[in-house]
């Protein structure tokens, strides 16, 4: 692969004027037309290509796995709204561009290769983070996801198979490339980060119900306004994760009716909401909802509360990382996001993750930037690690 020029193709896939960022959502057109770029990929390179019921994807090189040998290298597609294209789609890309270093080698290698993608990680769908990993894991059943709807109410059993994903069976171990989302290895004048763990997190439905009305002929001090509590929500959460080991956000609003002149009924917005440690995340959410059920209460609103999901802290296999450091240009760091890789972990598959340098730090934003020089170093130190890992008998890892 010319990894260049067919990163320059498909960055613009999901792009609908210059400026935007991407948007593949889970099952959209843009997505599929990567899944399906990715298959015809794998085709030509003679993988063997294993697709679950829930269109997580692996191809592996070496045929698949027979008991716990497959070493794999995966990330995802799919992307928030007007994000980044760099955020998932770069690690299937790498992934496909390290495999073809090591096979150009001629390298002898003992274990299966793998290059996977796993749908839904973003959420933006059907609001469930790391959802294709999730279900593959079976850290979250079908029975629970199938009725998980999208913003059109659309169930996620309308669009995918379901059932029983035997995708992970035989993987020995993980690792995600993926870029940084924040700016710490530019700080550090390092290409490449391996991660040791990723912060707890959790995205939380908060549900101000108040009452309609006109919005000229209702006094202020008769009015039921679900929007003031909501603005007082958010700028408490601004104020109480101020500290640079906490992280909280309402991220996605909705209004009810959205009519210019009326009083809303009814306001729903998500928090996001992430720390460093599992203590400090509980003790600052239940902050965050005290103080909206306080201005709940001041304005005669409903609240409704509903957590969508909780991650606890990941942390890689401390030996696999190890393994990771092998460009001159590499750190340690943690991630304060959630990624598949995460997931796989957390499910008791050793897992690691390399991350490539964002100088301006911006993520899930049209700006999300690499560097082509970057990204060749990261696709170095996948490929040499991959290669590493999948030519010795003897992984010696952490995680029984």
């Amino acid at each position: 692969m010319e990894f260049e020029s067919t990163w320059a193709e498909l960055s613009t896939v999901g792009k609908v004027r210059a400026g935007d960022g991407v948007t593949r959502l889970f099952g959209s057109s843009p997505e599929r037309e990567l899944v399906n770029w990715f298959r015809g990929e794998c085709a030509s390179r003679g993988l063997d290509t294993v697709t679950d019921p829930f269109g997580n994807m692996i191809g592996w090189f070496g045929g698949r796995p027979r008991g716990r040998e497959g070493v794999l290298t995966a990330s995802h597609f799919d992307s928030v709204p007007q994000g980044g294209a760099f955020d998932g789609a770069l690690g299937v890309v790498s992934g496909l561009a390290a495999l073809d270093r090591i096979r150009d080698a001629g390298a002898a290698v003992e274990r299966p290769i793998g290059v996977g993608v796993f749908v839904e990680e973003e959420g933006s769908r059907f609001g469930q983070a790391c959802l294709g990993s999730r279900l593959a894991t079976s850290a979250l059943s079908w029975s629970a996801a199938r009725e998980l709807r999208d913003a059109e109410g659309v169930a996620l059993a309308e669009v995918a198979e379901g059932g029983e994903s035997a995708l992970l069976e035989g993987v020995a171990c993980a690792v995600e490339l993926h870029i940084e989302q924040g700016r710490q290895l530019d700080a550090l004048g390092a290409q490449v980060g391996i991660v040791d763990r990723i912060w707890p997190h959790g995205r939380f439905r908060f549900e101000f119900l108040g009452e309609g009305n006109h919005a000229g002929s209702t006094p202020v001090d008769q009015r039921r306004d679900p929007v003031l509590p909501y603005a007082k929500a958010v700028l408490a959460a601004r104020e109480l994760a101020s500290a640079p080991n906490l992280r909280a956000t309402f991220g996605r609003v909705l209004v009810h009716p959205n009519s210019t002149n009326s009083i809303p009924r009814s306001v729903v917005a998500w928090l996001d909401a992430r720390a460093d440690g599992q203590a400090e995340l509980d003790l600052l959410v239940a902050d965050i909802i005290r103080a909206a059920e306080l201005a709940a209460t001041e304005g005669s609103v409903d609240l409704t509360i509903a957590v969508e999901s909780m991650s606890a802290e990941s942390r890689f296999d401390r030996r696999l990382a190890e393994r990771s450091v092998t460009h001159r240009r590499s750190v340690t760091v943690s991630s304060c996001a959630g990624h598949d890789a995460g997931v796989l972990a957390d499910a008791g598959i050793p897992a690691t993750m390399l991350l490539v340098r964002n100088p301006t730090g911006l993520s899930h934003a049209p700006s999300e930037h690499a560097s082509m020089p970057d990204c060749l170093a990261g696709i170095d130190a996948l490929a040499s690690l991959l290669r590493g890992l999948a030519s010795t008998s003897d992984l010696a890892l952490d995680t029984p």
